[in-house]
Formats: C-alpha cells, structure tokens, sequence
C-alpha cells in the first residue's frame, strides 16, 4: 500500500489537506471518502485496512476547519465550504485515477454533505455509500428556530449549540478512548454556523431527493445515539434511484465502520461495489 498526502487551495485561498491509501497492483475503483464533524480523514483507517487490500484506492480531505486543513474549527461561511473543496479534490482524484470508477462515501455529516454535493454532480460518480445520514428534520424545528439559526450563524458563529454523547461513537471502547484523547478532534459543541448550514442542506436534501438517481448503499447502525436512524429509511423512500440498498445494522452504534462487528457491514459493501465497479 502506498499513501500520499498533500495540500490543496480550497475556498477564500484556504489549504485543505488530502490523503492517499494506494493499492499495490491493479486499482479497480476509488472510494472518496467525506468525513464526519468535527473528525478528519486519517480516522478511517478500518476502511482503508479492509478495501485497499482489495483493489480500492481511498482518498480523503480534511473539510475546512477540520483536521489538518486551516480555517477556524468548526465555522464556516455557507454550506458550500464543504462542497467546493470536495468538488475540487474529485478532479484531482480523476487526474491521478484516470478512467477508474470514483464511489463517494459520506458518514454523518460527511452523509449530508454527499448528497447535497450529488444534488448538482451525481453524474460524476459510480455510486454512493451513505453511512448515519442527519437527514431527518427534528419535529421540534418551527419557522422562528429556523430564524434564531439563521441570526446566531452570522452574529455568532463559534457558539457552541450542540454537544456529542461519544459513547454513543461505538461499543469498541478503545475507539471512544481514542476519539476523546485525539487533539487533532475537535471537542467542543456543534457551532452555530455548522448547525444552520446543516439544517439548510437537510431541507434541500428533504426537498430534492428524488433527483438523486445514481446507484445508493445506505447504512445505519440500528442502535444509534448520534444521528436518527429513521433518517436512512426516510432518505431510501425519498430517494429516486432505482438502484437503492438500505442496510440497518441491529444494535451497532454511529460508527458502523468502527464497530467491532463492522465485518458483516463490510462484507454487505464489498459485495454491492463489485457488483456495480
């Protein structure tokens, strides 16, 4: 396996850091992979480990605020600052992997940012795996919530709405261990402007969904503490592909590809991606 790593220019000049897991022979396909909040991309090793072995090269950013890329933690602008850069990155990856099949693969937040990044590029990709999508409106947002989250997002952005049970990450608990001890996660609440651009996209998604025809494997962890797992199943009914896989894992947490029984999820997805790479 080879890996590579590197910068690139992302929005308002700012740097976004990549990485690269490489196969040693033949690359059959690509998995882009699109991080989580307030995590970065260098925390999907069991990805890496169990498909590159197989044939896949795995890329990964750092969204802006993220990880190794600049920016201020956790703040952005507009929900774009997510999907310029990526949308940037995918045709570095086309240059470096001509001709391969890219599948782009979104968890939590990175599930949200997919598809709406797929709203306007599905047509780029051969697939997508959606893993934990927050795509599921709470019943408690009313028209004035929506307001105060469109006021706190622009007089104040870093303020801290949201916070994360991470026990709920996965029942490895060397996993949770090394979540909360990284320095390189971030440990505060959700800020406002990732809240407010979230529920911008989530109503678009809600909205827009049956656009997205391109090839889909959602997957949940049935026991899910972080993100709604009613969602995946709202995303499959409003999906409009007509290739659609939706797979609830009883009794695993946020990270399925974390867990110690994520075998059986990766096995279910090696097998949809070789029947459709």
């Amino acid at each position: 396996m080879k890996h590579t790593e590197g910068n690139f220019v992302g929005v308002r000049n700012s740097s976004n850091y990549y990485q690269g897991w490489i196969p040693d022979g033949n690359v059959k396909a690509v998995l882009l992979i699109v991080h989580g909040v307030g995590e970065y991309c260098g925390r999907y090793s069991n990805v890496v480990n169990y498909f590159v072995p197989l044939g896949y090269a795995v890329y990964g950013l750092d969204h802006i605020g993220h990880g190794k890329s600049d920016g201020q933690r956790e703040v952005i602008k507009q929900f774009e600052d997510f999907t310029e850069p990526l949308n940037a990155f995918y045709k570095m990856i086309k240059e470096w992997q001509p001709g391969k099949p890219v599948f782009i693969y979104g968890h939590s937040l990175g599930a949200l940012i997919t598809l709406f990044y797929l709203l306007d590029h599905q047509a780029d990709f051969k697939g997508a795996i959606i893993s934990a999508p927050p795509v599921k409106i709470p019943d408690n947002i009313s028209p004035v919530t929506v307001t105060i989250g469109k006021i706190l997002a622009t007089i104040a952005p870093r303020t801290g709405l949201i916070g994360l049970d991470t026990s709920g990450l996965s029942h490895d608990e060397a996993v949770v261990k090394a979540y909360n001890a990284d320095p390189m996660v971030f440990h505060g609440k959700i800020t406002a402007s990732i809240s407010g651009g979230m529920l911008r996209a989530m109503l678009r998604v809600n909205e827009e969904a049956g656009k997205i025809s391109l090839p889909l494997f959602i997957l949940q962890g049935g026991a899910d503490r972080i993100v709604d797992p009613s969602g995946a199943k709202l995303l499959y009914d409003k999906a409009g592909s007509n290739d659609k896989t939706l797979r609830i894992y009883d009794n695993l947490y946020h990270e399925v590809h974390n867990e110690p029984d994520r075998v059986n999820m990766f096995n279910d997805l090696q097998a949809w991606l070789t029947a459709r790479a």
